[in-house]
């Protein structure tokens, strides 16, 4: 049963159409059980006692405390900005559990919002390194946990943000301060409509990172993580990934924990970042994405057709036959090692 309305919050109407919420009454009949069904939602994957105790001693984010931060800052959700609210702290304990959170952790989280999943993470004991976009959220949350001394929040945009250097210098100031050196972490609930440059950005840094994860939309995260040869979800960023990472799925998220409820459901993937001495050996990492991308510009094409601007159709062909592979192929028939194979024949000659 969900639990009434706070008598003397104000919070600017929503559209019914886009939130699902009633402008006269701060939740609707439908809406309150979406809310319900976010407290009572199973995940894919269930936590174990252990993990269940990462955010122990946290008083949870749910649906009313969001709503208080952001009447804080008389905000709405911006559509724009991707931004859903997560109302369900368990999820947020196993999102930190899933990266093996602990204590003197460096961790980077991407829209950190309200500080739901901030909360959980400062909890667990590490130092968190935020960037929001949203001007407003970020002053909420470096309000919000200014008294723990293990938060730094950048107000920027990620996507053209130099996150590096900003790790790097954090990372820096923790080693001279207690002389431990460790790789960080990125656990994120992150807005849906950037998710692939964000992964872009993100799993070529193996250097900072050894783990990544986070919440995407669920079909994106499938599309990642389990799309197998000669399909047509089969596309270059599957081939990206893998390169820099091992992609796991950890465990599905239903729409119903977010506010505003989104029109899809999510689940939660961890990349274990590759170190660069681990990667496939390719003489130009430039080179061989251009290359792919440009095997994948004609999809239905053969290979000896549209990587004629490389080399000719013969000596693709030529190359095709020194890799094991059918002179016919085409990009959707072709693992991460055949890419390779393929770049190291035709480019490096």
């Amino acid at each position: 049963m969900a639990a009434p309305p706070l008598p003397n919050l104000f919070l600017p109407p929503f559209s019914p159409t886009s939130y699902r919420l009633s402008p006269n009454s701060y939740f609707s009949a439908s809406t309150a059980t979406a809310t319900a069904g976010a407290r009572r939602a199973t995940p894919f994957v269930a936590c174990s006692s252990a993990t269940a105790r990462v955010g122990e001693g946290v008083n949870p984010d749910d649906y009313h405390s969001t709503l208080r931060a952001l009447n804080s800052k008389g905000r709405t959700p911006r559509k724009s900005l991707g931004q859903h609210y997560m109302l369900n702290s368990s999820i947020n304990e196993q999102l930190a559990a899933a990266a093996n959170v602990k204590e003197g952790d460096v961790v980077l989280e991407i829209g950190p919002g309200t500080g739901s999943l901030t909360n959980v993470l400062i909890s667990a004991g590490a130092t968190v390194l935020a960037v929001e976009k949203d001007s407003y959220m970020a002053a909420l949350v470096d309000e919000r946990f200014a008294n723990t001394n293990r938060l730094k929040v950048l107000n920027e945009d990620f996507v053209k943000c130099h996150v590096s250097s900003h790790m790097m210098s954090l990372l820096k100031s923790i080693e001279l301060s207690d002389s431990r050196s460790q790789p960080a972490k990125v656990v994120s609930n992150i807005p849906f409509n950037i998710s692939t440059d964000i992964i872009k950005q993100l799993l070529p840094m193996g250097d900072i990172f050894s783990e990544v994860v986070l919440l995407l939309q669920e079909e994106a995260a499938l599309r990642l993580v389990e799309t197998s040869l000669r399909t047509s979800e089969y596309r270059p960023i599957n081939v990206f990934v893998n390169f820099y990472s091992g992609p796991e799925l950890k465990f599905k998220v239903p729409r119903t924990n977010f506010f505003p409820q989104p029109n899809v459901d999510a689940a939660v993937v961890s990349f274990k970042l590759k170190q660069s001495a681990d990667y496939p050996a390719v003489s130009s990492t430039k080179s061989f994405f251009s290359m792919v991308n440009s095997a994948f510009n004609g999809k239905r094409k053969m290979l000896r057709k549209s990587l004629q601007h490389i080399c000719t159709s013969l000596e693709i062909e030529r190359a095709l036959k020194d890799s094991s592979l059918p002179a016919t192929s085409r990009p959707e028939e072709l693992s991460l090692d055949d890419f390779v194979r393929l770049h190291n024949l035709i480019v490096e000659q």
